[in-house]
Formats: structure tokens, C-alpha cells, sequence
């Protein structure tokens, strides 16, 4: 049997799945309003796959290498899936312990409204550059902060995106984090070089994020928190026994993650640690979740497991609190999973017939000198953000497709690395149907396009990568002898 050879897609043949897909998204927003997670947009990047796939069998790709394409983009995706699961538990666990009300009871009697979003960049910022993870960051002291800034009556959005900024500025800067080591790999320098270098861009990008958000802390109206804050302290107070050593259970977990211990097996000893502090310390709670009248044992394994995968709601009797203490486990990461597997099978599809590739070649014509090269590659690295879906592959993709171009304009491979980041790292969170935007938006429980206008440090990087390549601001080039190593 003869093999069909494959033609080259058209530019037109390229466009028309992601013109069906963004027609697709404007009538769920649309129609659907802020329910499309639930599985409006799952659909509509199902039907732009099939669309794609009709174009790449015309093109005479092998139905067998499209599927195996989808399957090996799932695969690639199956870590961040299931630490999205570990993430849901932990936050049960961490409930029902009193870990997180806690951190939101004494977090309500040091911070201020005035100076809170400042407070919450950094303290993201530092816990993700401890870390190395923006993920794990969000999903334990970013809930908390969400937590505090919500009794204080800031609007959730607003705060969202103060601990998405600092999380992901800690992550960046990191040299534990998993793509500050990929960047500079993918460009071909190395990691100290990279992250020295990234300074140039990233610091000013939030330094412009803190002033932003401390205009924004001074200028809120805050009349009547003092009242609201001591009302949710007290209905805390009154539903869990609150105690310092509490807070063990966050440092332990951070401890373990700079120690260098993988995310899912951190996650799982942060989620058995919340089970075992609540059983500990939370003994009415326990006996009230089980609901029956068995050993203090039976309820303790009923109790932890619930949280582990299920709805759990405590009741404190004020309607503010209660809005805050509500998980959903594993179960509730289930439409988000649905999402990325949906978003994993269109990017498979697109990228197993080259028509992502068909798209980015032309874009690489536009790279006429080096702010042109950086403004095309962060384009490329966002493109890929919101047609494949994982971040991992906005770097990798574009750093290998642009390396040899930088190098014949004479470039040094941290200007490619610095720009993959800056652009790729960063804006994954702000695609609702990433991997990124829509893991934070079901950990945070506020909608990615919420958020996303105040995700600053987000989406001020790319733009500040593309201000300083156009200004010439300390490019290093190859033939530069004196450029600093």
C-alpha cells in the first residue's frame, strides 16, 4: 500500500480551524455567559479539532499520525492533570484541618486593605520564588490570600490577579521552577546566565505591578471592613480550633518543594498532612463531615477521604465565611480536566498536519532586526499559549524554531531564552482553555478572562521583552567581547 504524500497547508487552510474556534468561543460568551467551562468551549474545541482534521486528511496526513499526535499532546499533559487532582484534595484537607482558615483569621489582623494586593504580590511572589511553582503557590497560600482579601470586601478578581502576578513573577525567577530550566535549554545557555539576564525585563515589569496595585490599595473604598473582618474572624474562631501550629502544615509543604521533591508527591504529603492535623485539631468538624454516629476512627477515614474528592461545605453562619469555605476535591477539577483534554486534542491535531507551522513561518518573515525578532518570537510563544495550550510547548516550540535565527543576527542565545519566558511563561494563565488559565481559574474559583485585566505582571512582560529589544537596552550579541557572561 502506497503512502499518500502530504501537501503543504495553505496560510487560508491554517487560519480557518482557529477562525471556527474564536467564532465558536464568541457565541458561548455569548450564550453561555460565565458558565462556558462547563463544557461550551470543551465542544467548541472539539469541533474546531475536527475541523482541522478534515483539512489535514484533505492535505493526505495519515488519520493514524493525527490520533497518535492527540494522544502524545495528552500525554504531555497528564502531569499538570494530575497534579490538578492533588491540588483539589489538598484543598480539602487543608479546610477541614483549619489550615486555611487560619491562615485567613491572622492574616486579617496584620494586613491592612490599604497595602493588602501589595502585600499579596510579594508574599506570592517570595512563596513561588522559594518553590520554584506558581501552581502550588496559587493552590495553598494564593486560596488563602483569596480568602483574606475576600472578608476584607476587596473584589476577588482584582485579588486573583495580585497572586497570580507575584506567583508567576516567583516562578519565573526561580531556579527551581521547571521552565526557567527549560528556557535556557531550549535556547542553548545556561540557567544562571538566564535568570541574570531576565532581571533587565522582569524588574521593572514588577516594579510597574507593585506601584499598580498600591494605587489601587489606596484609592478602594474600605468604610465598612473593620466591621465585615471582625465578623468573619469571629464565625472562624467559633467553627474551628485555631492554633499557630497549624501553620506547620504550609512550612513543611514548602520545605519539601525546595528540597527539590517533585510537585505531585509534595502535593500528596501536603494533602495526608492536612488530613492528619485535621483529625488532630478538628475533632467536632470530623464528626460533623461523616455525618453518623461511628468511632472517632470510622469518621476520621470518611471525613479525609471526602474532602479528598468531594463537595464539602462548613457552615458558620456567616454567609461571607461560608462562601469561602467550599471545596469540591478531585471531583471539581473534572470539567477543567475535560477543558485540557479538549484544548490537548485540537493542538495535537493542528500541530500533526504542520498547520501551526504553515502560521509561525510567516510570522518569522516579519523578523527584521531585533526588536522585530523578540516582538515575532513572544507572538510565536503567545500563539502557541492559545492554539496549543501548554505552556511547556510555547517554549519549546518557538525556542527551537527561532535559535538558529538568532544566532545569525547575532544574538546571544539568553536574548532567545529571556524571550521565551517573557512571553511564554507568563501568558499561559491568561488563555481561559491553557493549561494554566484554566487549572488557577478552578483553583481560585474566579473565571480566567475575570481575572486576566488584572494580572498585570502577565501580560506587562511580553510588552516590556518587546520595549526593551526595540530600544536596544543592553542586547548582548555574539560579537560583543565585552558582553557580560
Amino acid at each position: 500500500m502506497s503512502k499518500t504524500q502530504t501537501k503543504t497547508p495553505s496560510l487560508i487552510q491554517a487560519f480557518i480551524p482557529i477562525i471556527v474556534l474564536i467564532g465558536l468561543l464568541a457565541l458561548n460568551v455569548i450564550f453561555f455567559g460565565d458558565t462556558t467551562l462547563d463544557g461550551s468551549n470543551q465542544i467548541a474545541l472539539l469541533i474546531a479539532a475536527s475541523v482541522a482534521s478534515v483539512i489535514s486528511l484533505k492535505l493526505g496526513v495519515n488519520w493514524l499520525k493525527i490520533r497518535k499526535k492527540i494522544v502524545k499532546t495528552i500525554g504531555s499533559a497528564m502531569p499538570s492533570i494530575l497534579i490538578l487532582l492533588m491540588i483539589g484534595a489538598l484543598a480539602g484537607t487543608w479546610l477541614i484541618s483549619g489550615v486555611v482558615p487560619a491562615l485567613i483569621y491572622y492574616g486579617l489582623k496584620v494586613l491592612h486593605p490599604s497595602i493588602f494586593l501589595f502585600a499579596a504580590v510579594v508574599i506570592s511572589g517570595l512563596v513561588s520564588l522559594a518553590t520554584g511553582s506558581s501552581w502550588s503557590t496559587i493552590a495553598t497560600i494564593g486560596v488563602a490570600l483569596l480568602g483574606i482579601g475576600a472578608a476584607m470586601g476587596i473584589n476577588k478578581p482584582i485579588i486573583a490577579g495580585a497572586i497570580i502576578s507575584g506567583a508567576y513573577f516567583g516562578d519565573k525567577m526561580s531556579p527551581l521552577s521547571d521552565t526557567t530550566n527549560l528556557a535556557p535549554a531550549m535556547a542553548g545557555t545556561d540557567l544562571f546566565t538566564h535568570i541574570r539576564y531576565m532581571i533587565i525585563t522582569t524588574g521593572p515589569t514588577m516594579i510597574i505591578t507593585l506601584i499598580i496595585f498600591l494605587i489601587i490599595g489606596f484609592t478602594q473604598k474600605t468604610s465598612s471592613v473593620s466591621t465585615d473582618t471582625e465578623a468573619v474572624q469571629t464565625a472562624i474562631k467559633s467553627t474551628f480550633n485555631l492554633t499557630p501550629v497549624l501553620f506547620l502544615v504550609p512550612i513543611i509543604l514548602i520545605v519539601i518543594i525546595i528540597k527539590k521533591v517533585p510537585p505531585l508527591p509534595s502535593l500528596f504529603i501536603g494533602t495526608l498532612l492536612g488530613a492528619v492535623f485535621a483529625v488532630i485539631f478538628q475533632p467536632d468538624l470530623i464528626t460533623q463531615i461523616a455525618g453518623g454516629e461511628f468511632s472517632y476512627a470510622k469518621s476520621s477515614y470518611i471525613s479525609s477521604i471526602k474532602a479528598m474528592y468531594g463537595d464539602i461545605r462548613i457552615s458558620t453562619g456567616d454567609k461571607v465565611v461560608d462562601d469561602l469555605f467550599h471545596t469540591t476535591g478531585m471531583s471539581g477539577m473534572l470539567l477543567t480536566i475535560w477543558l485540557i483534554l479538549s484544548a490537548m486534542t485540537f493542538g495535537g491535531v493542528m500541530e500533526s498536519s504542520g498547520l501551526l507551522m504553515r502560521i509561525t513561518k510567516e510570522i518569522v518573515k516579519f523578523a527584521k532586526s531585533t526588536g522585530s525578532l523578540v516582538a515575532s518570537t513572544a507572538f510565536t510563544c503567545i500563539f502557541f499559549n492559545i492554539t496549543a495550550s501548554d505552556q511547556y510547548i510555547s517554549i519549546v516550540v518557538p525556542g527551537k524554531m527561532y535559535a538558529s535565527t538568532f544566532k545569525k543576527m547575532d544574538l546571544k542565545p539568553e536574548v532567545l531564552s529571556r524571550t521565551l519566558e517573557d512571553a511564554g511563561t507568563v501568558t499561559s494563565v491568561l488563555v481561559p482553555w491553557n493549561t494554566g488559565g484554566a487549572t488557577q481559574a478552578r483553583v481560585l474559583g474566579v473565571p480566567t478572562l475575570d481575572y486576566l485585566p488584572y494580572a498585570f505582571f502577565n501580560y506587562l512582560s511580553p510588552l516590556m521583552s518587546i520595549l526593551v529589544a526595540y530600544l536596544n537596552i543592553k542586547i548582548r550579541r555574539i560579537s560583543d567581547k565585552k558582553a557580560e557572561k
